[in-house]
């Protein structure tokens, strides 16, 4: 029983491939110039360990997919809490492979990130104390959670604003009144499958 999980804490190129949502060649690739430490089975073949893979990410500010038997994690931070609860009873009530929790402004946010590691945090820009543009700086920075997804949420959609949050590593800013079928396109949630 030890040596089967053993073995199956080592990933094959082409479920590495999945994790990092390239194709199989460009692992082999990155594994023959050294970028991605692979160690060598005696028929040849590259096995990888999460690990690796997880500091691979982290390194370049790649986005994980979340592993088959993990759930999809989503941090709301958000002052609005009427605004927060109604994001968790949507995003939980459409699969039961989304997992969500919340913060109610950017410090709590900070201290939630660690131990909940969300694959996306859905952000609002505008709260007391540290505002969105400075959370998303800071996870962006942070080795850590730099591949964290961010997707800003605003009532104030200026193109100032959605320039500024994008350049500080958003990948999308929605406006509210919330269009929900935009979201869960940029979350990547199709009938209610978290992709």
């Amino acid at each position: 029983m030890k040596l089967q999980n053993k073995v199956r804490s080592y990933l094959t190129p082409n479920e590495v491939a999945e994790l990092l949502m390239v194709s199989p060649v460009t692992v082999r690739q990155w594994a023959q110039k050294g970028q991605l430490h692979a160690l060598t089975t005696p028929g040849g073949h590259r096995r990888f360990t999460r690990q690796e893979v997880e500091r691979f990410a982290r390194e370049y500010g790649i986005s994980l997919q979340p592993s088959a038997d993990d759930k999809l994690r989503i941090l709301v931070v958000d002052d609005d809490e009427q605004f927060s609860g109604y994001l968790v009873e949507l995003l939980t009530g459409l699969s039961d492979d989304v997992v969500v929790e919340t913060a109610r402004d950017g410090f709590e946010a900070g201290r939630k990130i660690e131990t909940f590691r969300a694959h996306v945090v859905l952000l609002d820009l505008m709260m007391a104390g540290m505002n969105g543009f400075e959370v998303c700086r800071m996870l962006k920075t942070e080795p850590a959670t730099s591949a964290t997804r961010i997707i800003a949420l605003t009532a104030y959609p200026s193109p100032e604003n959605v320039d500024l949050i994008m350049a500080a590593g958003a990948e999308a800013c929605l406006g509210k009144p919330l269009d929900t079928d935009a979201l869960l396109a940029a979350i990547g949630i199709t009938n209610g499958i978290a992709r």
